[in-house]
Parts: structure tokens; C-alpha cells; sequence
């Protein structure tokens, strides 16, 4: 080979070394500055026509140029191998798919916590007092409490307080603890017997004596009074034949006169 073809071969060579090193440089600094658009327009460039003689390419289309690329591109990536997947997945929870469980639904009892019945109740005998306790001194406390409280709810019972003012208080107030004499009935062996009030039922009232007896007197046909510092108080309990949390949201009408 002549010296000068030689030559001329050492600098086509130098010449393509310096424009890869030029294009790299070009290719990573506009990486650099602004990114992938403008890298992946530098590496879809044409040719130059100096060096196609040089590398022994021939122009091609740019539908085909394009592809060639991509699909050099593809290639020249490096794809995990096996070892390095083991490794990025070694304790660590990857995520394949996630299905939202449905909440099950709890059904309610509809049925609400039902009491004890009327039979029930009495044949668990709640309402009896145990002979033991049928004292009146066990129920002088709770006579004590009853006054304090009937005084409060009639705004201190002062001598000048009206007296329908104090009967209408009482038609609604808890009467438990109250001393009830029965001055009026047509049983004539209830007439007289006076006591604290321990119960009172719809129709009945029970009364613990002085003698620790507990009298049952029925509201019918019986008329009891009731003595608050100095005021004295009649009830019919014909009209008062209810339950006392009935009581207290009723409605009581003024009448003239009341037979038994």
C-alpha cells in the first residue's frame, strides 16, 4: 500500500475518532442542560456526508433510519440478570395486584334487651319487702329526705303560699316517704291508719306503721290526708289511680265536689 493511501486512512480514522468523541460530548452535555428530547434528536441525526465514505454507510430514509435506531437502542440496554431481580426482591413487598375485600355486613339485633314481665316480677317477689325490713325507724330517713324535697318543690311552703299552689305540686310529686293518714273510707278499718309510704302501685298504697306493720290500703273508695309544716292536704285516690311516673304528666282538672 503507498505511503499516501496509508495516511490518508490514518486520518479518515482520526476524523471519525474526533466526531464520536464530538458527539458524545454533545450528546451527554445536552442530556445535561435539557434532557431526554433533545439527546434522542442528536442521536437520530444524520450522518454526515464527509464520513459516509469514511464508516461505508449509505443515507437512508428516516421511517428506516428511525427504526434502526430504536431498535439499536433496544439492543445496547442492559436487562437485569437474574441474580440483581433476586436481590431487588429480597425483603421487599412488591405489590401484584390488590382486590379491595368487601366488609361484611353484621346484622343488628333488631330486638332490643326485653325486661322482665309482671309475672316474672312477682315471682321473683321484687316488690316485697323482707320481714326484717318492715321497720319504721329504717324509714325515718327517707321521711326526712320527702319533706326537705316537698318543701323545695313548693319554693319553701311559706305561710303565704297559696294553698291550690301547694295542690298542684303535690299531684305530681313522688310521694314516696310521705306520712298518708286515711281519715275517709268505706272499709271503716282503714279509717285512722296513718304511716310513711314505702310503695305505691296503681291502685294500691303501702304503708309501714309505728307498730312495724305494713298495711296495704287500695286508693278506691279511700280518702288520705297529708301534713306538710302546718299544711294539710286531702287525696282522693280514687282519681289518683295511677302509676306515679304517669302522674307526674298528667293533667288533673279542678271539680267542686268528690264523692268516695
Amino acid at each position: 500500500m503507498p505511503l499516501s493511501t496509508k495516511e490518508d486512512e490514518r486520518g479518515s480514522r482520526t476524523d471519525v475518532w474526533l466526531y464520536c468523541k464530538h458527539m458524545r460530548e454533545v450528546f451527554l452535555s445536552s442530556w445535561e442542560r435539557h434532557g431526554l428530547m433533545d439527546a434522542e434528536v442528536l442521536v437520530q441525526a444524520p450522518v454526515p456526508h464527509v464520513l459516509e465514505k469514511v464508516l461505508g454507510v449509505e443515507p437512508q430514509a428516516q421511517s428506516k433510519a428511525a427504526a434502526f435506531t430504536k431498535a439499536f437502542l433496544k439492543n445496547s440496554i442492559q436487562h437485569p440478570a437474574r441474580h440483581d431481580l433476586k436481590s431487588m426482591l429480597t425483603r421487599k413487598a412488591v405489590i401484584l395486584g390488590y382486590i379491595r375485600p368487601k366488609k361484611e355486613k353484621t346484622k343488628r339485633n333488631s330486638k332490643k334487651a326485653k325486661g322482665l314481665n309482671a309475672r316474672q316480677k312477682k315471682a321473683m317477689k321484687i316488690f316485697q319487702l323482707k320481714p326484717e325490713h318492715q321497720r319504721y325507724e329504717l324509714f325515718l330517713p327517707l321521711q326526712e329526705l320527702w319533706r326537705q324535697y316537698i318543701i323545695e318543690l313548693c319554693s319553701g311552703l311559706k305561710p303565704t303560699s297559696s294553698p291550690q299552689f301547694v295542690q298542684q305540686k303535690l299531684l305530681k310529686a313522688d310521694l314516696h316517704g310521705a306520712i298518708l293518714t286515711v281519715v275517709r273510707s268505706k272499709c271503716p278499718s282503714y279509717v285512722g291508719t296513718t304511716g310513711i309510704l314505702v310503695q305505691e302501685f296503681k291502685h294500691v298504697f303501702k304503708i309501714i306503721t309505728k307498730e312495724d306493720k305494713l298495711k296495704v290500703i287500695p286508693k278506691r273508695n279511700s280518702v288520705f290526708a297529708v301534713e306538710i309544716n302546718g299544711f294539710v292536704s286531702h287525696i282522693f285516690g280514687s282519681k289518683f289511680e295511677q302509676r306515679a311516673s304517669e302522674r307526674s304528666a298528667k293533667k288533673f282538672k279542678v271539680r267542686g265536689t268528690i264523692d268516695l
